[in-house]
């Protein structure tokens, strides 16, 4: 979509001889991916939100087609001396949105070993290297556990604080956190200020909730990386006594620790997740 802007579907064709009706125009299908807003850029209204694969819907209708003067023939009118003139279709100005669908979005902020992670965990290869905003587009990995469904989980790029104002390309970043059913919030143990400890976790968690309030509902497993580190431990023990709030993990992506229990646990907290979903639905 980005090179070519212009979609036209063609006419049909005239009228034939012997009172025959030319042929229809034929439809123009635009394949999007799943996870598509499409919008109108003239009045900004939602036009259509496809979540669903190989959902179909018409976007502009085409024009009516004419009538020459003998549709209009009857057996009292047998010479009729007008027609009906065809119509020109729908013209729209269109925005197109993709928002990631994803079971799991790891968020966090840069350098926090997001890429790292969902390399460890799966085939994905997304880029890594040692500077801030490494990730400059969303990646997508597939994680397949024993018995259980694979599930999609989806390195959404570096936050930083303002990303719900635009800063670091954060309000594109943070759509792609709307589609995404649960959080892992990765956070860097060897960065950790001992003198507030919870820095890092509440200046991403305030970009969300300032970007939407109900990304703050979502639910959010607390993920210290980087164990290896040798001084992670202690700050580490300092993150823990501060957060007080629910299960936290210790894990290293880089040299694959604690990636099974982490893949267990998101089992667990997806599986909650449809159940509590199945009883709000009633």
């Amino acid at each position: 979509m980005r090179f070519q802007k212009l979609y036209k579907a063609k006419n049909g064709a005239p009228g034939q001889g012997r009172n025959c009706f030319g042929k229809s125009g034929e439809d123009l299908i635009i394949e999007l991916p799943v996870g598509t807003l499409v919008i109108n850029a003239d009045t900004g209204e939602l036009i259509k939100d496809l979540v669903d694969p190989d959902e179909v819907f018409v976007v502009a209708k085409g024009g009516r087609g004419g009538q020459g003067n003998a549709r209009f023939k009857t057996a009292t009118h047998r010479t009729p001396r007008f027609a009906q003139p065809g119509e020109p279709g729908e013209t729209l100005a269109l925005r197109l949105e993709l928002k990631l669908l994803a079971d799991v979005g790891i968020i966090g902020l840069p350098n926090a070993g997001k890429s790292t992670l969902i390399s460890a965990l799966s085939s994905a290869k997304p880029k890594i290297a040692d500077y801030p905003f490494t990730t400059l587009t969303p990646n997508l990995g597939v994680i397949r556990s024993g018995y259980r469904e694979p599930f999609v989980v989806a390195d959404i790029p570096g936050l930083i604080e303002g990303a719900h104002t635009g800063l670091g390309l954060g309000t594109r970043f943070l759509r792609h956190v709307e589609r995404t059913r649960i959080l892992l919030h990765l956070v860097d143990a060897a960065a950790i200020d001992p003198d507030h400890p919870l820095k890092d976790l509440e200046a991403v968690n305030r970009e969300l909730h300032q970007h939407d309030p109900a990304l703050g509902t979502k639910p959010q497993l607390v993920v210290l990386n980087k164990m290896d580190v040798a001084w992670a431990d202690d700050a580490a023990t300092l993150f823990e006594e501060a957060y007080g709030q629910g299960p936290l993990l210790r894990i290293s992506a880089a040299v694959g620790s604690g990636l099974d229990q982490l893949t267990e646990m998101l089992c667990n907290l997806l599986d909650q997740h449809d159940e509590a979903q199945f009883e709000a639905d009633g």
